[in-house]
């Protein structure tokens, strides 16, 4: 039976403050997700001087240069561990990209089970043999990226140890519009690094969610605020916590609905096809030892008899049959044939 793992992209729409942040988690685990993920950076490790923003954010927040924007973004260790602990206590798992290799480790010690790689880190080699080398399975997300590139990323993790690598594809644009999107590639991913697939979903509403669950994503990343209309950068692109509990059922469904793929009627389906389908049945009263010709039987409901698949014309009747009655293959033999 497939299945669908979702997780409530958190990011950075704590603002910098734990309180929202330990919300945040509430209500990723009251939406129904089974993963809440944060960010982990250090502004100044992470961004030279007077490099700008990216245009959605600076149209979201007003600010023209990352560092000052990711400054008031940033949540210490301390503060992660915190956001772990409640994970622990509301039996959600934590989950954090780091941007720092050097803060993995950091994060794995508060119970981290997995690792996210962000887009923008696709590229970044170095990194990618530290996140290996941890062991633990790997989301890359793929945004940005041509597929060569996800090649040489793919085969980066793998020589350094990745055993477990789950593609996510990606669209690096906040909110991400429809012509954009590509679904499709997805399946590329899938086909050309044998590996599971998945979505991180930039686009508004979740329709374009449950599609990618349709196409086959084991995984569904969404990110999640406490109110759109807030000021940081991608709760523009974000669900609030009753849509996102919405879209967490409709995926739920989604992935119960493509079952095993085998051609099979369930239990309940045997039950109606029994007053659904036709059978054979005597379409006058007929006599025992009679040899059934053309006019003697008739198909209808239900399918209690001789399946409609198989004639009794040219049988003899063994029992005495009323009209209407259902003919059964106990009830018919081969007729003699004359010398």
């Amino acid at each position: 039976m497939s299945a669908v793992q979702i997780i409530a992209e958190a990011g950075v729409n704590h603002d910098g403050e734990l309180d929202r942040a330990l919300a945040l988690v509430d209500e990723a685990a009251k939406a129904g997700a089974d993963i809440v993920k944060f960010q982990a950076f250090r502004s100044r490790d992470l961004v030279a001087d007077n490099t700008p923003t990216a245009a959605y954010q600076k149209e979201n927040t007003g600010l023209g240069e990352q560092r000052v924007m990711l400054e008031r973004l940033e949540l210490s260790l301390d503060q992660l561990a915190k956001l772990a602990s409640h994970c622990r206590t509301r039996d959600i798992e934590f989950l954090c990209t780091a941007f720092d290799p050097a803060m993995i480790a950091a994060l794995v010690e508060m119970g981290m089970r997995r690792i996210k790689v962000a887009s923008g880190e696709l590229n970044n080699l170095p990194a990618l043999e530290h996140v290996a080398a941890t062991g633990l399975p790997v989301l890359l997300s793929t945004g940005m990226a041509t597929l060569e590139e996800v090649r040489l990323a793919v085969e980066t993790l793998r020589q350094n140890g990745a055993g477990d690598i789950t593609l996510l594809h990606c669209t690096s644009l906040y909110p991400a519009p429809m012509e954009s999107v590509n679904l499709r590639a997805m399946q590329t991913l899938r086909d050309s690094f044998n590996v599971a697939v998945g979505y991180s979903d930039h686009t508004l509403g979740d329709h374009v969610a449950v599609a990618a669950v349709a196409l086959g994503a084991s995984v569904i990343e969404k990110h999640l605020t406490l109110e759109r209309s807030l000021p940081g950068p991608d709760h523009a692109a974000s669900l609030e916590p009753a849509e996102f509990a919405a879209m967490s059922a409709r995926l739920r469904a989604t992935a119960l609905a493509l079952g095993d793929g085998v051609k099979a009627p369930s239990a309940a389906e045997l039950e109606v096809a029994a007053v659904a389908r036709k059978s054979w049945h005597a379409a006058a009263d007929l006599e025992a030892g009679a040899v059934l010709a053309a006019g003697d039987v008739c198909l209808k409901r239900p399918a209690t008899g001789l399946s409609a698949a198989q004639s009794p014309i040219g049988q003899r009747l063994k029992v005495a049959r009323a009209a209407d009655e259902p003919i059964r293959e106990a009830d018919i033999t081969a007729a003699e044939r004359s010398a």
